[in-house]
């Protein structure tokens, strides 16, 4: 059954998966292991929380956090509040969080507290106060001040932090004190404002990046995003009882989505994985006995070459799903011949789609599965366009466009970057070069807006760019991505000194000094692995920068880290 149709909304979908599945384990976190019936109780408590804290339906609430039970718990406790969820990437550092918090005028921010060795609500605090109020929201000029500032000043539209934590500065409040404040506003209340959100209300704004570097948010709809799912969770065959795995962070679709949501439609026991480490997946899988296990190729290819993976018993993985990168044949065949797994899945997607275009089908040959992404899931055209705009014949590449319910009504509040991208025929524009075949299965071969993939995590050569360019030292900077055997692919910046007023060259300036500067400065899957200096960057008759031959020259001489004459 769509999803959109029996549940009209997310708040909908919870109350019922509560009712439904009331007595099946839900969440496992740790110690911690909770019912559908008790994450319902703990969401709707979570939800007056909200309304005791002034949350209006529309309003934007953002979570910073990695993923654990109360990253379900307040998410989706904002949404059920009528608020739009906006999941903030915990690989940001804090002036990229910030960015984020402005454009979309955050009401209210869960953010964790310590994680992976770093304070995020010291660096929400630094970055805060570097931001400076007076520009128009959501117009790349910074927030406008607000009467009645919540606590951060350069974040006047943020009116509380909650940190998911025991403790919190004075100004913010602890996850405890949060969920208290709820306690006297009554279950009628709570169960008033859910039934309110329609099912064409945003749920979510999830945040991408393009060619301009500035980043935008996709908005997606309730019916859009339980429609999607619904159908996401039957190709994959995910089923009530299965035990998920989920590696894949909730701040993506493939996470959040794939993961939190097609989980409470099916019935499926969530185990949230906070961070990926090679050793400490296989023991999850077994002593979860995990059947469902989505994730990026390199995660994959970990668990299959662990040294130590005949010493844990797998044998419950019944469902892979992977895409993101292309999926060597071999990894097919050893997830299915080693580890006896009998669906192994690749799919196609991205945020503005609402992260899913193409799948496999189950009973795909292996060839299919591994060469192609799929073919489009139902109700959802599918063009590969070429140079002239007309559909390009089977095996002939060009863009990929999409049209169907799942494709995002805009990015929020930015008209002009909407219209970029979708026209008003409904076709997506997705940036992408492709290829159909005769059956429609998809291989995806490019990237027409050159992001590349590391790891799993999408990094964006212009966004990555306007940060070095901001170094001392630098005066012009390409960013493409190389492959790489560990993480698939990586950045590589081709960097021309800044020159000094004195004619001299800023030779000063070495690669592990711009690297390490990067890692201060933006997420650590962002930073380039290796560095050229160059005397100038290749340019066509435009004054486009031609990544193209700079991908070639990588391809050709492998230099790094060096001194180069003209490209």
């Amino acid at each position: 059954m769509r999803g959109d149709l029996e549940f009209g909304s997310i708040p909908a979908l919870v109350r019922t998966a509560a009712e439904r599945y009331a007595e099946r384990e839900a969440v496992v976190d740790g110690r911690v292991r909770i019912t559908y019936r008790q994450l319902g109780e703990q969401v709707e408590r979570a939800a007056a929380a909200c309304l005791a804290t002034g949350v209006e339906p529309g309003d934007r609430v953002a979570v910073w956090a990695p993923n654990t039970l109360d990253w379900i718990v307040s998410a989706l406790g904002a949404v059920t509040a009528g608020a739009v969820l906006v999941p903030v990437n915990t690989r940001f550092k804090g002036s990229e969080a910030v960015q984020v918090l402005a454009r979309t005028r955050a009401r209210l921010l869960f953010v964790t507290g310590t994680f992976l060795g770093t304070s995020y609500v010291a660096a929400l605090r630094s970055a805060a106060g570097r931001a400076v109020p007076g520009g128009a929201a959501g117009e790349g000029g910074g927030p406008r001040a607000v009467p009645g500032a919540g606590p951060l000043s350069g974040l006047p539209h943020l009116r509380d932090v909650v940190v998911l934590a025991d403790a919190a500065p004075a100004d913010f409040r602890t996850w405890k004190e949060f969920l208290a404040a709820g306690d006297a506003v009554p279950g009628t209340a709570v169960r008033a404002r859910a039934g309110a959100v329609a099912p064409g209300a945003a749920s979510d704004i999830l945040f991408t990046s393009g060619t301009t570097g500035a980043p935008k948010g996709a908005v997606i709809t309730h019916a859009q995003t339980l429609r999607a799912y619904g159908v996401w969770g039957e190709l994959a065959g995910l089923r009530e009882g299965d035990r998920y795995l989920i590696v894949n962070p909730f701040f993506h679709t493939f996470g959040y989505k794939a993961g939190v949501i097609a989980s409470v439609m099916r019935g499926a026991t969530m185990v949230p994985q906070p961070v990926f480490t090679p050793e400490s997946v296989p023991a999850r899988i077994a002593a979860e006995r995990i059947s469902v296990l989505p994730g990026p190729p390199t995660l994959l290819q970990a668990l299959l070459d662990h040294p130590a993976r005949a010493a844990y018993d797998l044998s419950s993985l019944r469902v892979v799903v992977t895409g993101a990168a292309v999926v060597p044949r071999l990894l097919i065949d050893r997830l299915r011949g080693e580890l006896a797994i009998p669906t192994v899945l690749t799919a196609y997607g991205m945020s503005e789609a609402t992260g899913v275009v193409t799948m496999c089908r189950r009973g795909d040959r292996a060839e299919v599965v591994a060469g192609t992404s799929g073919r489009a899931i139902p109700d959802t055209e599918l063009r590969v366009a070429g140079p002239d705009g007309a559909a390009a014949a089977p095996g002939e590449a060009g863009e990929i466009l999409v049209r169907g319910y799942q494709v995002m009504s805009g990015y929020f509040e930015d008209p002009q970057a909407t219209a970029q991208v979708l026209g008003a025929d409904g076709w997506l524009r997705t940036g992408d070069v492709g290829v159909l075949d005769a059956d429609g299965n998809l291989r995806v071969t490019d990237r027409v807006k050159d992001m590349f993939i590391v790891g799993g995590f999408n990094a964006y050569p212009a966004e990555i760019e306007l940060v070095l360019a901001r170094h001392p030292g630098i005066a012009e900077v390409a960013v493409v991505g190389v492959p790489d055997a560990r993480l698939g692919e990586v950045g590589k910046a081709f960097a021309v000194r800044r020159t000094r007023s004195g004619g001299e060259a800023g030779a000063d300036v070495t690669a592990d000094e711009l690297i390490a500067w990067a890692r201060r400065e933006m997420a650590n899957y962002k930073v380039p692995r290796a560095v050229e200096f160059v005397t100038e960057l290749p340019r066509n008759a435009s004054g486009k920068v031609r990544k193209g031959l700079l991908r070639e020259r990588d391809a050709r001489t492998g230099r790094c880290g060096e001194d180069a004459g003209p490209s």
